[in-house]
């Protein structure tokens, strides 16, 4: 249950999970102002006790933009869904996105029509 502070490739040898779990999340700031997401996992349906949350994650903006791209490492074919998900002010380039992202995310800002 922490912050995440980077985004890395792993060398661990991993596997599929056997079981599912729900994933809420909440758009919170912490004391500064600093806008972070929540994600909290709850336990699986085989869990002996009652529901309650197992593992919870937070990112802010910086660690956001890296896992937006090794999501689209992971899976390219999302775009279009992405783009489909915009809010309409997005789509219509409303926005205000820093000139230092990173290029893979400055590639998807074009793709998804935001940036030219």
């Amino acid at each position: 249950m922490a912050r995440i502070r980077s985004i890395a490739a792993g060398t661990q040898r991993v596997q599929a999970h056997p079981t599912e779990v729900d994933c809420y999340y909440n758009i919170i700031e912490d004391g500064e102002g600093t806008r972070l997401i929540h994600l909290s996992t709850f336990g699986s349906d085989y869990r002996q006790s009652k529901p309650k949350s197992s593992q919870s994650i937070q990112l802010d903006r910086d660690m956001a933009v890296q896992f937006i791209e090794v999501l689209l490492k992971a899976f390219p074919d999302i775009l279009p869904t992405a783009k489909a998900a915009l809010p309409s002010s997005t789509a219509t380039g409303d926005l205000a996105w820093p000139g230092d992202e990173a290029p893979i995310f400055q590639s998807l800002l074009r793709e998804l029509g935001i940036k030219e």
